[in-house]
């Protein structure tokens, strides 16, 4: 990032220069008032030696909201961010998370943006809920961070049935009070915001692998997952839900975020990605594996340096 202080003299410069200009304008226009001063063949008045094509010089730039080299980021969010069962069964890996993680094999956003792994915190937790993330953005506040990653939501489509899935309107409302708690002690951090991944593609890629199903048994995502194999109304009208859910809370994460001068949403880029089998988990077909995490990280570079924030993917 910019040096602060050879930033703010640079700054103060150019409205400096700027006031002087309105005054020196001012007080031209004035003496040529009382003077009745000449005008040019197009009715302007014209400045004491001045030629007659001189323009005003446009006013500075704005201060950009979005910083693209970040030194320092932090991590929120669920297993997904945890990289969980992308090493081993039923354990968090790390080092192989898309935002923070070490591996060369991953190549994480961090490692992308060379921060320090002394500048990373990982803060998400496998198990988050929306609900949780105003609770992880205070402890990311702590650190005051550059960048502050958001990948969450699967969670709160992934319940025991249709009925106990987290409302929309609580989950714009957790994801608001989370910039509001991230804000209040750190309000210059930006934050990139991954959208929530498109289940319903999962169970597609997944159903085929000959163990896939009888592993999601074990109750991963039962909304979505549960009864893999069905196909009758019911379970195409749940499946359904789950989809609409998930979209619903995209949309929410997008509106929120477009409120914040200083959040860059992923334009749907997550949500519109077809993650392939070899780019699941081999331990149970619906957390991305390395190759996966890989793709995240690919996605939120791309996004966290392009100079302007993307168009809509989806």
């Amino acid at each position: 990032m910019r040096d602060s202080a050879t930033f703010g003299r640079a700054r103060g410069g150019r409205l400096m220069f700027g006031a002087c200009a309105v005054v020196a304008v001012v007080v031209t226009l004035i003496v040529l008032v009382v003077s009745g001063g000449s005008s040019d063949d197009r009715g302007a008045p014209r400045v004491p030696g001045a030629s007659a094509d001189a323009r005003p010089s446009p006013s500075p730039s704005p201060t950009p909201e979005w910083d693209t080299d970040p030194d320092s980021l932090a991590a929120l969010g669920d297993s997904i961010t945890r990289a969980y069962d992308a090493c081993s069964l039923l354990s968090d890996c790390p080092e192989a998370s898309w935002a923070t993680g070490t591996s060369p094999e991953v190549d994480s956003l961090a490692e992308r943006l060379g921060i320090p792994t002394s500048a990373r915190w990982n803060l998400a937790r496998s198990g988050a809920l929306m609900a949780d993330l105003p609770a992880q953005a205070g402890r990311a506040a702590a650190h005051r961070p550059d960048l502050v990653t958001v990948l969450i939501g699967a969670n709160d489509a992934c319940r025991p049935s249709v009925e106990r899935m987290t409302p929309v309107a609580e989950f714009r409302a957790d994801f608001a009070e989370a910039l509001r708690v991230l804000r209040r002690s750190s309000p210059r951090t930006r934050v990139y915001v991954a959208g929530v991944p498109d289940l319903e593609r999962l169970w597609e890629q997944g159903r085929s692998h000959p163990l896939a199903a009888r592993v999601w048994e074990l109750g991963i995502c039962p909304s979505m997952l549960g009864d893999a194999d069905a196909v009758d109304a019911a379970a195409v009208e749940r499946r359904a839900k789950v989809a609409e859910r998930v979209r619903a809370y995209n949309a929410a994460l997008r509106e929120v975020c477009a409120r914040d001068a200083r959040c860059r949403h992923d334009g749907g880029a997550v949500h519109a990605y077809r993650f392939t089998t070899r780019e699941l988990s081999g331990w149970d077909w619906f957390h991305p594996g390395r190759a996966g995490q890989r793709k995240l990280a690919e996605i939120a570079h791309r996004r966290v340096t392009a100079e302007h924030p993307p168009s809509r993917t989806r």
